[in-house]
């Protein structure tokens, strides 16, 4: 037997080369080198040029080959493990529903997905008899092989699979196919993964995919089907409707316990659910879809929150506008909108003898017109306008979800026209002033995401693109946090950075977006004197700190769960008498709470007196103020927190005191 040399990749500057014979799978190497570790299910080879391709362990290295191990508890481990048991998934459901045709089945965040074609949709019995074949074949231990196969050789062996068919005259165009769908086809090869019986070798079942997979089933430690849904095939409500089965899987059945525990919070804290339960806003179908209401609990919250953003801008030099809600269509004409974005606009209304009118999808374009309406002179700049401005997006009825993907929302937008020397001192503070709101509203775990040009979805020279980029770049490593790139995620216009925040529990949510714009002034001729009397172009900076309101408040309201800190709560302090006889008394302690501007509510219903306080607590209301005849008489309440905790026997002008201490400094606790 010959011998190669390979290279293992232990950590990035931790390598050892090693002599192996030929014919030796990465498998077979990891062995060798990691004995007695059975975490790693896939090698990465590592290209001269900087290229990683993930493969399966049965491949066989090849000399000069500079490989490293994937872990299952990785993130390409995880998505190799989930994609795995995806398979695992589709072969239970064709041997439970025989003529069920298969879609695609991709890994997702936390979990993976399939397509079928079926004659109904699953039920919930229906899962729990395809989860228990699931656990069948994972221990019987079928081993995953990689076959190479023509086109025509897929086409006949996949002849009663229309879905598998069509994705492999779209080979090479997988971005078109379906989301997901370059698992299975891509550029190259197509390649089938067979699961093999581990005794007789023979084939169980197939699928067309790409792979890399973990050896065997027996390899899935943990997992567990989650829902099902109906699909459109490739996203399009023009194509077939399927049914789609929702799972997940991890490493362990520690990490799988630990993940249904996160999901079973962020179902308690679902914002949708919330603002039911606490009366904040709802989504009226005679509405429809994607267009929430406040109800007067929530606008007050959502009042709160405006009020004192508009505050920490008027102290930070921003000027208010205000902008129409519609407007002709030759205004994004020009700014290039309906060229770039008019899929995520809603139709035209023609009206004025056939003139198209748009509801805005953004606000910029107007506050362009506004910069443009008089001359401007470098002693204004840097101009910033600011705007509580309501726009409208025709999200597709799949995505909308409660008001974190709503088709109307109103943006807390910001345009700063700036000259080039001011751009980086402004971006500067822009981002700080971004981060320093945002830590007032609670959230103060964050990274940075820089998303860059998309070639094929962009306007401008690359020179600009270039600067704007690496700008917005130097400013985002200023704050000594966590930069993420983000290739081709920019708008059409300019780079941007976004804040990713963490909540309560560790999600992740992308809020504040700053965008460096060279183009728009360019597009709208926006010109400002300079000291030289001659005309110059601005620089533009948009930013929207919240997203939107209302993504923000469903945020917050998820990050609380519901227990909003006492300067948003709708209401501060409930009042409860112990005996209807202490209702008057309570009335004159709620009237000195509200002349210190602090929301107070007496209940006077005739409920009993526990009930009145778990109504509290459902409602999640900060402070309640008990009394009876003995506080009565010694001018006292008694305090019960939100926590439960108890305080009696306080004097009203401290128990006052106390709240509106914690109401008037904006404690988030």
């Amino acid at each position: 037997m010959s011998e190669i040399r390979v290279t293992i990749d232990r950590l990035p500057d931790q390598r050892e080369e090693r002599t192996v014979g030929t014919g030796t799978t990465v498998g077979q190497l990891f062995a060798e080198v990691f004995a007695g570790d059975r975490s790693n299910i896939a090698g990465r080879l590592i290209g001269a040029e900087g290229s990683r391709v993930l493969v399966d362990l049965d491949r066989q290295v090849a000399d000069g080959d500079v490989i490293e191990p994937v872990a299952i508890d990785s993130a390409d481990g995880r998505a190799i493990l989930r994609h795995s048991t995806a398979h695992v998934m589709a072969q239970a459901v064709q041997e439970v529903f025989p003529d069920a045709r298969l879609g695609i089945g991709p890994p997702i965040k936390d979990g993976f997905y399939y397509d079928f074609q079926v004659d109904r949709p699953f039920t919930p019995e229906d899962l729990k008899t395809i989860e228990q074949r699931m656990q069948a074949i994972v221990k019987q231990g079928q081993r995953f092989s990689r076959r190479p196969v023509s086109d025509e050789a897929a086409r006949q062996e996949l002849a009663g699979e229309p879905f598998k068919l069509e994705l492999i005259g779209l080979k090479g165009n997988a971005g078109e196919a379906a989301e997901g769908a370059s698992m299975e086809v891509g550029a190259g090869e197509l390649t089938i993964y067979d699961n093999l019986d581990p005794k007789t070798g023979e084939l169980c079942w197939k699928d067309l995919c790409r792979g890399p997979h973990l050896p065997t089933t027996r390899n899935i430690p943990a997992f567990k089907l989650m829902r099902s849904a109906a699909a459109y095939w490739r996203g399009s409500e023009k194509n077939p409707q399927l049914q789609r089965i929702y799972g997940t899987a991890w490493e362990s059945r520690d990490a799988l316990k630990a993940h249904l525990e996160f999901l079973a919070e962020a179902e308690k804290r679902d914002h949708r659910k919330l603002g039911a339960e606490l009366d904040l806003f709802s989504f009226p179908s005679e509405i429809g879809s994607g267009l929430p209401v406040f109800h007067p609990k929530g606008a007050i919250i959502r009042n709160e929150m405006e009020q004192y953003s508009r505050q920490r801008h008027i102290e930070s030099g921003y000027e208010f506008a205000y902008t129409p809600h519609a407007t002709k269509g030759t205004l994004f004409e020009v700014s290039g909108h309906l060229d770039w974005y008019r899929e995520g606009m809603y139709p035209p209304m023609q009206l004025d003898e056939g003139v198209d009118y748009y509801l805005k999808p953004m606000n910029c374009p107007m506050h362009n017109l506004i910069f443009r309406s008089r001359g401007r002179s470098y002693r204004e700049l840097p101009l910033r306008l600011f705007e509580f401005g309501t726009v409208y997006r025709y999200e597709k009825s799949g995505v909308v979800h409660g008001m974190t993907r709503a088709r109307g929302f109103t943006q807390d937008d910001a345009h700063i026209y700036c000259t080039r020397d001011q751009m980086s001192d402004e971006l500067d503070s822009l981002l700080t002033f971004v981060l320093d709101l945002l830590r007032d509203y609670g959230l103060s775990d964050f990274y940075l995401e820089l998303s860059t040009r998309d070639p094929e979805k962009s306007i401008g020279t690359d020179d600009a693109w270039a600067e704007a980029t690496e700008t917005l770049r130097q400013v985002a490593l200023k704050r000594n946090l966590e930069l993420v790139d983000d290739p081709g995620g920019a708008a059409f216009y300019g780079p941007k950075i976004s804040v990713q925040a963490k909540d309560a529990i560790g999600r992740t949510w992308q809020l504040s977006t700053i965008q460096l714009d060279f183009m728009l002034p360019e597009r709208f001729e926006l010109e400002y004197k300079g000291p030289d009397g001659a005309d110059h172009r601005p620089v533009m900076i948009h930013r929207a700190l919240f997203g939107s309101i209302e993504r923000f408040f469903a945020v917050l309201l998820e990050h609380y769960a519901g227990a909003f800190p006492a300067w948003l709560s709708p209401v501060q302090a409930t009042l409860i008498p112990i005996t209807d006889a202490h209702v008057p008394y309570l009335q004159e302690v709620a009237a000195k709470l509200r002349a210190q501007g602090v929301r107070a509510e007496v209940d006077a219903s005739d409920d009993r007196m526990q009930k009145k306080i778990r109504n509290a607590q459902k409602a999640k209301v900060p402070f309640m103020l008990l009394a009876g005849d003995e506080d009565a008489a010694k001018s006292a309440v008694s305090f019960r927190y939100r926590d439960g905790s108890q305080k009696n026997g306080i004097p009203v002008d401290e128990a006052v005191a106390e709240i509106v201490e914690v109401v008037k400094s904006r404690r988030n606790d």
